[in-house]
């Protein structure tokens, strides 16, 4: 027994030392891991060492366990706010649920890496997000080569796998992976230099893939995914500029959704009678649907849409375009896919099914295809349509979105960039799913393709100071 803790307070102390020699390189993990983690948050890191990340991120509640008794009397004499215990990852007893996991650079030294991923369902509850860190294969030449200069601490030998196979171990152990992202080309710290390779070239498509540090992103699959017992209840928004008529179109097609369905129509600075009509069919339907209604005097749909979500009592938040250009009884499958815990984040495309001929005009197909293109990149997932009217997403998650809206700025005309910036920021499991796409049948768009166009490529690049650049 004294010889296993002996091997295990070796590995530890490899790992510490690592950590405070390569400053520059632990620091950039623990800023991105810290980018996803919010104030609010419980947070959890299995093989926490002495706790120098759990110490450099923001959360309510930080825990860590390590193998190694010498290194946990060591953190908790350096942060005894932490709270650090005495634990072997592959026999976790914890009386707790965290909404964050963080296994750093700790897989590689695992005995039985599927074991460890299989107990950590004990710690989770089904909105946990893990996040894990490791080194990319391709270095291990150059690590070994640093190890045999004196340049890098020496470390027993590593498991070494590929982002493939820990995907796969995950989904072996009951988690599904939603998002790989890799960084830093250059692990040295040179003023200037390292900036260059790291927050600029490094961040390049082809480049990107010689990166050292790996991260993936997973949530536990629950339980209840294909038969979800729980009823939520919804609120479907329909910002509505001159669609006087369609106005009735809506109410009648919307379909019988979850526990309850309240549709709240927003109206802002049309020139017909949209507004007389949202009045009169809320009266009409009175005894038959819950129908909120409130005008919004400034312009632009993601406007209208934050005063729909602001004054909506649903647990569930909907979005429908009044145009009915995405069909309304379409909603129950984004219902299902959220309500069952698939997704915490549902976002439609119109790009998939083949759409009638003048749905769309081919401009305007262009720059949806260019700004998917952008943010596959930006944030390191597939993303096909981000302008489809069509999203679904928790109220408490909005709510929590809202709170941190001004780290990506306030300047998006339809809502559809600050909800995905957002719902990325808030490290949400966000899925594509296809929806058709119809001609409308009455008024005409309200879209100004150029200058929206720039003012959508405008936050982009600033996003991209945010999210890639930084």
């Amino acid at each position: 027994m004294n010889n296993n803790i002996t091997y295990f307070d070796k590995l530890s102390a490899n790992r510490v030392k690592q950590r405070r020699s390569k400053k520059y390189y632990w620091d950039d993990i623990t800023s991105y891991c810290d980018y996803f983690i919010h104030e609010e948050n419980s947070v959890l890191e299995i093989g926490c060492g002495t706790g120098e990340l759990l110490n450099g991120i923001k959360a309510h509640c930080k825990a860590g366990i390590d193998f190694s008794e010498g290194m946990i009397a060591e953190g908790k004499r350096q942060f005894p706010q932490l709270d650090l215990r005495v634990m072997n990852a592959e026999y976790l007893h914890l009386n707790q649920e965290y909404d964050v996991i963080i296994l750093s650079n700790l897989i590689g030294y695992l005995e039985d890496i599927q074991q460890v991923f299989r107990q950590l369902h004990k710690v989770c509850h089904e909105r946990t997000k893990v996040i894990i860190t490791y080194y990319n294969f391709l270095w291990e030449p150059l690590l070994k080569f640093g190890e045999a200069i004196g340049y890098k601490t020496k470390t027993p030998a590593q498991n070494w796998l590929s982002l493939d196979e820990i995907n796969s171990l995950l989904d072996l152990s009951g988690f599904k992976v939603y998002r790989n992202s890799r960084r830093m080309i250059f692990p040295v710290y040179i003023p200037l230099f390292s900036e260059l390779l790291n927050n600029v070239l490094g961040k390049l498509p082809l480049i990107r893939s010689f990166s050292i540090n790996h991260f993936t992103f997973a949530r536990p699959v629950i339980a209840n995914e294909r038969d979800h017992q729980k009823k939520y209840s919804v609120t479907v928004v329909v910002p509505a500029r001159n669609e006087s008529g369609n106005i009735e179109n809506v109410i009648k097609r919307i379909p019988s959704i979850g526990s309850h369905v309240e549709i709240v129509f927003v109206e802002g600075n049309s020139s017909d009678d949209t507004w007389l009509q949202i009045q009169m069919m809320q009266k009409k339907y009175a005894s038959t649907h819950d129908i909120k209604i409130a005008q919004c005097h400034e312009r632009g749909k993601g406007i209208a849409v934050r005063k729909g979500f602001e004054i909506a009592s649903g647990e569930i938040l909907m979005i429908l375009d009044a145009d009915l250009t995405v069909p309304p009884e379409e909603l129950p499958k984004f219902y299902e896919i959220i309500a069952s815990g698939k997704a915490d984040f549902v976002n439609g495309s119109r790009l998939v099914y083949r759409m009638d001929k003048k749905a769309m005009r081919s401009f305007n197909l262009l720059g949806n295809k260019f700004f998917s293109l952008v943010f596959t990149w930006l944030l390191d997932q597939r993303f096909k349509d981000t302008l489809c009217g069509t999203k679904v997403l928790f109220k408490k998650d909005y709510q929590r979105l809202a709170a941190n809206r001004k780290f990506f700025g306030e300047f998006d005309p339809f809502g559809d960039f600050d909800l995905l910036f957002g719902a990325h920021k808030l490290n949400l499991h966000i899925v594509e799913l296809p929806v058709h796409y119809k001609e409308r049948t009455y008024g005409r768009t309200n879209i100004s393709r150029f200058r929206h166009g720039f003012i959508l490529l405008r936050m982009c690049l600033f996003a991209a100071r945010k999210i890639k650049f930084k």
